[in-house]
Formats: C-alpha cells, sequence, structure tokens
C-alpha cells in the first residue's frame, strides 16, 4: 500500500510516538523527536500538510520503513 497522498502535522507525531519517539521538543528553527541518540526534524504546524516526498525524507532519517509507517 502506498503513502497517502498528504498527512496532517498531528498524525506524524502521532505515528511517530506510537514509534517510539519522543517529543516534539522546540529548538531551532523547527521542532524535533528523539529516539534514543537519534534526532528527527519535523516540520513546523502551521496547517499545511505534509507532502509525499517531504514524509519520505523524514522517514528515511528516521530510519522508518514506509510498511512500519503504514501499520503504525
Amino acid at each position: 500500500m502506498p503513502l497517502p497522498r498528504q498527512t496532517p502535522p498531528r498524525e506524524l507525531i502521532r505515528k511517530f510516538r506510537a514509534l517510539g519517539f519522543e517529543g516534539p521538543y522546540g529548538g531551532g528553527k523547527h521542532p524535533f523527536m528523539k529516539k534514543g541518540k537519534l534526532k528527527v526534524r519535523v516540520p513546523n504546524p502551521h496547517g499545511e500538510d505534509i507532502g509525499v516526498d517531504l514524509l519520505k525524507r523524514i522517514l528515511r532519517q528516521a530510519g522508518i520503513s514506509e510498511d512500519e509507517w503504514l501499520s503504525a
């Protein structure tokens, strides 16, 4: 099953928490979420949904496969 065309920022945070990440924490220009020593920056929630390309980059940085993401 492919990734959805757009993902709301709240859904991104909810799924990251379900996958064991903590946060989001403020810092710098963008908030970030942590899992152990890994830090992943997440987009500022300005009401705009996150597109597929950006979501794929975020998941790659976090080491999360598309299957893990879809099952979370």
